[in-house]
């Protein structure tokens, strides 16, 4: 493993790993090996699960639901002026 053990880390430095391993994410993506892809794989899971595991009622947006999506959808198909309507 990589990095100390996110269970240690307090709540600021585990969001600040996070938005570090955010910002990264995409050039590691598109120009990183196979075994450092992994390897940041594996530590963005183990970050966000921590995150997950300290915040079980964290606020969750409506529009970033699957029904709130839907929802979405169906009112841009809906709106005046709209293509197709």
């Amino acid at each position: 493993m990589t990095g100390v053990d996110p269970s240690r880390l307090d709540d600021q430095q585990l969001m600040k790993e996070l938005e570090t391993i955010h910002r990264t994410r995409h050039d590691t993506l598109l120009y990183a090996s196979n075994d450092a892809l992994r390897a940041h794989n594996e530590r963005m899971a183990q970050l966000e699960g921590e995150y997950l595991r300290r915040n079980p009622s964290r606020l969750v947006s409506a529009g970033r639901t699957r029904e709130g999506a839907r929802e979405r959808g169906c009112s841009e198909a809906a709106a005046p002026g709209t293509p197709g309507t």
